[in-house]
């Protein structure tokens, strides 16, 4: 390790990753998801894990590898709805799942990574997403309590990123990666390329270098998850 720079995400794991430790993991979809980070955790075969994410991957891809390897225990999401072993372990009653509506676990990360313990939303109000929640009223309105979310590890996937862990995302991979890379009591970022202190503006830094502990280079598959296409005019 040279620095936050590590020559492998299994080098940048193997020292803080734990049974039953919570993980965040950056991504929508397969759109800028740390599959890196992914496949070095099953690898260490650590389990029990909870693991806040928007979503669960896709079969054989992913959060989804670490779901065949019965690794994780719970999941924190907003969609699942491309992973049929996610839903075979969840009807079976082998996984536990706290659904969220997308924008709220947005919120939940970004609170939690500024140190606020919870907020009010008027999202969910009226639903089983309300329950067993504080309500309060303002304004004529209700809303309920959502707390912030910390992990014990955060791993996100950048562009670009430099030798004090400063990350530029490109285009939508720049979806909960910044949030949740706030988020983590130690957060690993994997990205395409690294480049030297300085190379990057200041201005166009997304996430800044303080909340980054260790740093690794590709290479990335960036799989497809639907692909779409049409027939010549």
């Amino acid at each position: 390790m040279l620095g936050k720079i590590c020559d492998s995400a299994l080098m940048a794991l193997e020292d803080v990753a734990f049974d039953g430790m919570t993980v965040m993991s950056g991504g929508f979809g397969l759109c800028g998801i740390p599959e890196l980070c992914i496949a070095a955790l099953r690898e260490l075969g650590v389990k029990d894990l909870t693991v806040i994410s928007n979503n669960a991957g896709v079969d054989g891809f992913g959060l989804g590898l670490l779901l065949e390897n019965r690794q994780i225990r719970k999941m924190v999401s907003s969609y699942v709805g491309e992973n049929k072993e996610f839903e075979r372990q969840y009807l079976s009653g082998e996984l536990e799942l706290e659904f969220n509506p997308q924008g709220t676990l947005a919120e939940r990360c970004r609170a939690g990574g500024a140190g606020i313990p919870g907020f009010y939303t008027k999202t969910g109000v009226g639903t089983v997403i309300a329950d067993g929640k504080d309500q309060k009223v303002f304004n004529g309105e209700t809303y309920i309590l959502e707390t912030g979310l910390v992990a014990d590890l955060a791993i996100v996937k950048a562009d670009v990123g430099d030798h004090q862990g400063n990350l530029i995302y490109n285009k939508t991979a720049r979806n909960f990666n910044p949030v949740m890379a706030t988020a983590g009591r130690v957060t690993i970022a994997e990205v395409d390329r690294i480049v030297p202190t300085g190379a990057l503006d200041p201005d166009h830094i997304h996430t800044p270098g303080i909340y980054v502990q260790r740093l690794l280079q590709g290479p990335h598959e960036k799989r497809i998850e639907q692909r779409t296409t049409a027939e010549p005019a």
